[in-house]
C-alpha cells in the first residue's frame, strides 16, 4: 500500500470513528464537560503538547547517528510523524496497530527501510521500556506514601517483581535484539507459520539488520539510549499532571504524588485490556479504582475519564490534520547533484 493511499485510508477512518465517539458522548455533553473544567482545560491539553515534543525528542535521538547525515531529521518532521501516529493508534482497536507502519512509511524515503523500521522498533520498545520504568517508580511510591494492608503488600510485590522480570527482557532484547528470534518463534504456530517462514525467507538480511541496530543502539550509542529513556519516562511524569489539572477542577485536595499513583493504576489496568478503541471503558474504571484506593471518590474517575477521552478527540484532530500535510521530498546529496548534472 503506497503511502498516499495509507495517509487517505486512515484519514477516513479517523474521521468516522473520532465523529462517532464524538456522537456517541454527545455534542453538549462534550461542551458541557469542557465549561464544567473551565479553565483548567487549557492545561489539560497543553500538557500533551509538552508530551508529545518529549516523545519526538526521545525519537529524534533514536534516530540519529553522527556519521549518518540523512539521520539528522528536521525536529518538525519527527514531531508531525509522532502525532499523526499516536493519533492513528488511538484510532485502531490494537495498541500500534496503525501508528507505527504509518512512521516507517513516512521515514523510509530518507532513511531507507531498515534504518526507518528499526527506529519505529527501537522507539516503541522505548516507549514501552520507559511505562515499565514508570509502573516500578510508582509502586515503590504506593509502599512508600499510601496505608496498605497485607494483601495490598502482596499485590504490589507481585507486580514489582512482574515489572523487575519485564525490564531484564527488554535489557536482553536490547543486547541481543529481537526481531529474528520472534519470526522463529511465529514460524513453530499453527496459522501464521507459513507466513513467518516466507517473511523469515524473503526478509533475511533486513531482519538482521533490524536486530543489528537495536544492539548498537544500547552497546555502541548508550549516551542516546539513555538520553532517550530518560525522555519517554519525564513525559510519563508529565502525563500525570493531566489528572492533577483535573482535580484541580474538581476542588479535589490530590497532590503531584497521587496524581502520578492515580495515572500509574489505571493505565496498568487500561494496558491489561488494550484491545478498545481509545481505552472505551477500561480507562474511567481504572481511575476509579485508583482514586478510592487513595482515598478519593471513586465517582470523580468518570468525569476525569470523560475529559481525558475530550482531550484525546482534540489531539486526534490535531494528528489527522497532520496526516494531510505533505512530506517533504528528500534533498538530494552532494554525490547526486553531481551525476544528475
Amino acid at each position: 500500500m503506497s503511502t498516499k493511499l495509507y495517509k487517505a485510508l486512515f484519514f477516513a477512518i479517523g474521521v468516522v470513528t473520532l465523529v462517532y465517539m464524538m456522537y456517541v458522548m454527545g455534542f453538549a455533553a462534550i461542551w458541557l464537560n469542557i465549561t464544567k473544567t473551565g479553565i483548567w482545560f487549557l492545561p489539560v491539553v497543553g500538557s500533551w503538547l509538552v508530551i508529545y515534543v518529549l516523545n519526538a525528542l526521545a525519537f529524534h535521538a533514536v534516530i540519529q547517528e553522527p556519521q549518518l547525515p540523512e539521520t539528522n531529521l528536521p525536529f518538525g518532521q519527527v514531531l508531525r510523524i509522532t502525532i499523526a501516529g499516536y493519533a492513528i493508534n488511538y484510532i485502531t482497536p490494537f495498541v500500534a496497530l496503525g501508528g507505527e507502519p504509518y512512521r516507517i512509511m513516512e521515514l523510509k524515503p530518507a532513511l531507507g527501510v531498515r534504518k526507518a523500521s528499526s527506529s519505529v522498533i527501537l522507539y516503541s520498545l522505548m516507549h514501552m521500556f520507559s511505562h515499565i520504568i514508570f509502573w516500578l517508580v510508582s509502586i515503590v511510591l504506593i509502599v512508600a506514601f499510601l496505608p496498605l494492608t497485607d494483601l495490598m503488600l502482596w499485590g504490589c510485590g507481585i507486580l514489582l517483581t512482574v515489572g523487575l522480570a519485564l525490564g531484564y527482557w527488554f535489557i536482553r532484547v536490547y543486547k541481543k535484539g529481537f526481531t529474528v528470534s520472534t519470526v522463529r518463534l511465529l514460524q513453530k504456530l499453527p496459522l501464521v507459520g507459513k507466513k513467518a517462514r516466507a517473511l523469515a525467507q524473503d526478509k533475511a538480511e533486513t531482519l538482521l539488520e533490524i536486530d543489528h541496530q537495536i544492539r548498537i543502539l544500547y552497546a555502541d550509542r548508550k549516551p542516546r539510549f539513555y538520553a532517550s529513556l530518560l525522555l519517554e519516562f519525564v513525559a510519563r511524569v508529565v502525563g500525570c499532571l493531566e489528572i492533577y489539572f483535573i482535580a484541580r477542577a474538581l476542588n479535589l485536595n490530590m497532590s503531584v504524588v497521587e496524581s502520578l499513583i492515580v495515572s500509574s493504576g489505571s493505565s496498568l489496568f487500561a494496558n491489561l485490556i488494550f484491545f478498545f478503541p481509545m481505552q472505551l471503558g477500561t480507562r474511567e474504571g481504572g481511575l476509579a479504582l485508583a482514586l478510592r484506593w487513595i482515598g478519593f471518590p471513586a465517582a470523580s474517575g468518570v468525569f476525569m475519564g470523560v475529559i481525558m477521552r475530550i482531550r484525546e478527540f482534540v489531539w486526534i484532530l490535531i494528528g489527522l490534520a497532520l496526516l494531510r500535510v505533505a512530506r517533504p521530498k528528500p534533498v538530494p546529496q552532494p554525490a547526486e547533484l553531481i551525476t544528475n548534472e
